[in-house]
């Protein structure tokens, strides 16, 4: 079940693998993601050693729930992978110029997790072009609806 997607990603990236990963959080925050007081709009995935962190997710606190601490709502939190899959990503985003964006949280069996997805930029004519064969599909639709 899908919490929040980042469409921005499908917009900007040719997706070409993706992984689904833990992430290290807090209580507080398992609180607001059930709430659906999340965003990884902004959000991407580095590589800091041999760990993989997101980075710019912001995860708004509740006010019943954080009363006694100070939450930080873009604070960056840990993602967790086997070590072979880390290591696989690593390899293809130092060498080949691929990057990790965040596209979705969800829920796998009780647990929040993040998909991620190892992606290659567009460029601004393949941006246009999505955008022309999204248009003609919805249009499509139409045509075939209105029959």
């Amino acid at each position: 079940m899908s919490i929040v997607d980042n469409k921005k990603a499908f917009f900007d990236y040719f997706i070409e693998e993706r992984y689904e990963a833990g992430i290290a959080l807090e209580g507080w925050e398992v609180k607001s993601i059930r709430a659906g007081r999340v965003q990884i709009k902004e959000a991407y995935v580095i590589v800091r050693d041999a760990e993989l962190f997101l980075i710019g997710a912001h995860i708004s606190p509740l006010q019943t729930a954080s009363t006694h601490i100070n939450p930080d709502p873009v604070r960056t939190r840990k993602l967790l992978l086997k070590a072979e899959e880390i290591r696989k990503l690593i390899g293809k985003v130092e060498q080949r110029g691929y990057t990790l964006v965040p596209l979705n949280l969800h829920y796998a069996r009780g647990r929040v997790k993040c998909e991620i997805g190892l992606a290659k930029g567009k460029k601004q004519f393949d941006k246009r072009d999505t955008e022309k064969e999204r248009d003609w599909q919805r249009e499509k639709g139409r045509l075939l609806r209105g029959k």
